[in-house]
């Protein structure tokens, strides 16, 4: 219209230009005369990153590229409900209070889809109107089926990968998926083929590794699932993709702007549209990766931090995990801060209002192009590797990999996790049963923490049966891998020239475990198949019982365990010059002489 205001040109007069050169000069005055390159450091993912962009940044990607903005706008507070088993009529009360409350949406974790009671969700939460999602490991087209018969067009998506949960049963899933995207097709704001991206960020992968795993599992459903009755742009409509964001702020920010443009990018590889691509809905949860059970109020700001990530990165929805649920069961205070945390950012931050916020930065834009050129390329390496399925041997061995450079880094104070390796509460009063913890089967032990944190919860039941002289012995699994990453803490601690070396080395492909008695604690490793045995005798079960699983919490009379350890050859984990003991009470923060 005529009588709107134009924009004018923003200019800051009173401040100089400053070069590029300049800026070098400053730092390397400010450095007294070191070179600024010794502050470039290298991502996980391989590349370096500079101490400073500037304009040349721009430069260098041809021009600063086009702002990426989303056709569904604003995005979604959605809080994620777990429900194990049954109708789920108690979370589907919570879910339906919750809305009344600040949430726009919900999504359900179904690991038994048929028991879900659908009737009971339509009859609490308006499902025309509020955008609502399903994770489902099988049963959908039963569930679409249910859904259907609601007789509403359906908001929101569902999620059933079978490729990437690895299921033994491919061929029958993904017809399984055919029927519940035809089911859906007269729904155009339901996305019936969610991509579990999120699997991968909550296992340790890269953030390269996620893009690229991503495109591979989107580039196989592409392939496999389109017929004559289901073409293949009715298939690319329905894709939708969880993503886990964790708290490394720009790198999440820009790993979403990534995928974006590289779904434009693998959508022209099969001739779909431009527009085909900007229909993109992105779920964005906070990890579980990142989550600790030490000091564990400081998952609310790892939470807001990857909530400000999402959001800015062009998240549709976002899901903010409760911050004590590795320990707590479901309850209203906790489940309250993570609905309001979202609530915050929009109402009193005001994030989401401006589209690609981090449109034209330097450093931005160059992180977003070296992670979407670093994730295509590994994407054009599984795919001239078979693709999947084919390379999925490649993809988990990828993956382990990244997940163990992190649980170093974090054992060695490289990578800080506030609490947990640096900062500790050298008071904190655990609010959980340790002991009912470890011996939970719900306890992730997939975390990047846990190989830290099950030491520090094995070893206070161990110092609390020593103080209170309990005639029993506890044998504790603390994990695969885990003795090396107890060595590097514990060598961390000592003085660099009484930083004795290994006695013994650790063997590949061996559990760790601590024994425990109110005497003495010993690092111990096993086989799995030793554990497994250990188990079976502690537990009283037959050796040929195929459905046992061994828990990570055995405890029996100290004679009996202490026979079961010599029978099936667990073998003492040691470090020259150090007992076990000193070990644990050194990694405590524990007096030594005092304990003794």
């Amino acid at each position: 219209m005529a009588d709107s205001p134009q924009p004018v040109p923003v200019s800051f007069p009173e401040f100089s230009p400053v070069t590029t050169t300049q800026w070098q000069q400053r730092l390397t005055r400010d450095l007294k005369g070191q070179d600024p390159a010794t502050l470039t450091w290298q991502t996980p993912d391989g590349f370096p990153v500079q101490p400073f962009y500037h304009r040349e940044a721009l430069d260098e990607l041809g021009g600063a590229p086009a702002p990426l903005v989303r056709q569904a706008s604003p995005w979604r507070n959605v809080p994620t409900y777990s429900i194990a088993a049954g109708r789920g009529h108690e979370t589907i009360e919570r879910a339906a209070a919750a809305l009344s409350l600040g949430a726009e949406g919900a999504h359900f974790v179904l690991a038994q889809a048929e028991e879900f009671d659908v009737e009971y969700l339509a009859q609490r939460i308006p499902l025309a109107d509020t955008y609502v999602g399903y994770s489902v490991r099988r049963g959908a087209a039963g569930l679409v089926e249910r859904l259907a018969a609601a007789g509403v067009a359906l908001r929101g998506f569902l999620i059933l990968d079978p490729l990437t949960h690895h299921v033994p049963d491919l061929a029958s899933q993904q017809g399984e998926l055919r029927t519940a995207l035809t089911s859906c097709r007269a729904w155009p704001e339901f996305r019936a083929l969610g991509l579990d991206a999120a699997y991968y960020g909550n296992r340790g992968a890269t953030a390269t590794q996620q893009l690229a795993f991503a495109l591979s599992t989107a580039a196989a459903y592409l392939s496999a699932l389109p017929t004559e009755e289901l073409p293949l742009a009715d298939v690319a409509a329905a894709l939708h993709l969880h993503v886990a964001v964790s708290p490394n702020y720009f790198f999440e920010i820009a790993k979403l702007r990534a995928l974006r443009r590289l779904w434009a990018t693998l959508l022209h590889a099969y001739g779909l549209p431009a527009e085909a691509a900007s229909r993109l809905t992105i779920f964005a949860s906070t990890a579980t990766w990142s989550q600790t059970t030490l000091d564990p109020h400081t998952n609310l700001l790892r939470y807001a931090t990857e909530a400000m990530s999402a959001v800015l990165g062009g998240a549709d929805a976002v899901s903010v995990g409760t911050f004590d649920s590795l320990f707590h069961e479901p309850n209203e205070f906790a489940e309250r801060l993570a609905r309001n945390l979202p609530v915050l950012l929009r109402e009193e931050a005001h994030l989401g209002q401006v589209q690609d916020a981090a449109a034209g930065s330097y450093y931005l834009e160059t992180l977003t192009d070296t992670l979407a050129r670093d994730a295509w390329a590994l994407f054009q390496h599984l795919e001239a590797a078979g693709g999947l399925p084919a390379a999925t041997g490649l993809v988990l061995e990828q993956l382990h990999t990244a997940a163990q450079a992190q649980f170093r880094r974090i054992a060695t104070g490289e990578q800080v996790v506030v609490g947990t390796n640096r900062y500790q509460n050298a008071h904190e009063q655990f609010d959980f049963n340790p002991k009912r913890l470890l011996r939970s089967p719900t306890f992730d032990t997939t975390r990047a923490n846990y190989p830290t944190e099950v030491l520090r919860l094995a070893t206070a039941l161990h110092f609390e049966r020593r103080e209170l002289k309990k005639k029993r012995a506890a044998l504790v699994l603390l994990g695969a891998h885990t003795n090396e990453i107890i060595l590097e803490s514990f060598l961390r601690t000592l003085p660099a020239p009484e930083r004795p070396e290994l006695r013994h080395a650790h063997p590949e492909g061996t559990l760790s475990v601590l024994f425990s008695s109110a005497e003495q604690a010993t690092l111990m490793y096993a086989t799995p198949e030793q554990f497994g045995r250990v188990a079976r005798a502690i537990s009283q079960v037959p050796i040929d019982e195929s459905s046992f699983i061994p828990p990570a919490l055995l405890t029996a009379d100290l004679a009996t365990m202490q026979e079961a350890i010599r029978i099936f050859g667990l073998k003492e984990f040691s470090v020259e010059g150090y007992s076990t003991e000193d070990v644990l009470a050194q990694l405590q923060g524990k007096s030594i002489k005092s304990e003794k």
